[in-house]
């Protein structure tokens, strides 16, 4: 598989170890948002993009790469975080899902667990959601990416344009 993640990581690394392991089950190369050139990212089949939320949404950093990218209509791409307040994907990716879909990227799935926060007020608390992403995050990092294999593998066996069937 031809995977790329996209993933910015920065106050405790929450993101980057479900990044890691997302990566390693798919194989993937791993980046950072800012070294990325949108046109490279036609070369990929599978794109995951990836970063703590950070007041309601993904990393700026990563919304203006998908601002940069180009219009397309066949790639598959998937989106993962990590967030302080337990919440739903729908909710916490919303801003980013709106991005790609408006570019017509087929998103195969999303992912989002706890990660330890000590933004802003948190830290006057100690932080959220201490010790997080734990080993029971990282499996179901992990599972949520052998579920992408199976649906990209999926996909691939149903496309009759693809060379590899």
């Amino acid at each position: 598989m031809n995977a790329l993640i996209i993933c910015y990581s920065h106050h405790h690394f929450n993101t980057q170890k479900i990044a890691t392991v997302i990566g390693n089950t798919i194989n993937a190369e791993m980046k950072n948002p800012t070294e990325v050139n949108p046109a490279d990212l036609l070369s990929y089949k599978l794109i995951g993009f990836g970063s703590g939320i950070y007041f309601g949404k993904h990393h700026r950093t990563l919304l203006q790469l998908v601002d940069k990218m180009p219009q397309n209509g066949n790639q598959q791409v998937f989106i993962f975080s990590t967030s302080g307040q337990e919440g739903k994907s729908e909710r916490l990716h919303k801003k980013l899902r709106k991005k790609l879909q408006t570019k017509c990227y087929n998103i195969l799935g999303e992912f989002n667990c706890p990660g330890y926060d000590t933004y802003l007020f948190t830290k006057l608390v100690g932080g959220l959601q201490k010790g997080r992403p734990n080993e029971q995050d990282l499996k179901k990092a992990q599972a949520f990416a052998e579920n992408l294999k199976q649906t990209y593998n999926i996909l691939l066996l149903c496309d009759t344009s693809s060379p590899q069937k």
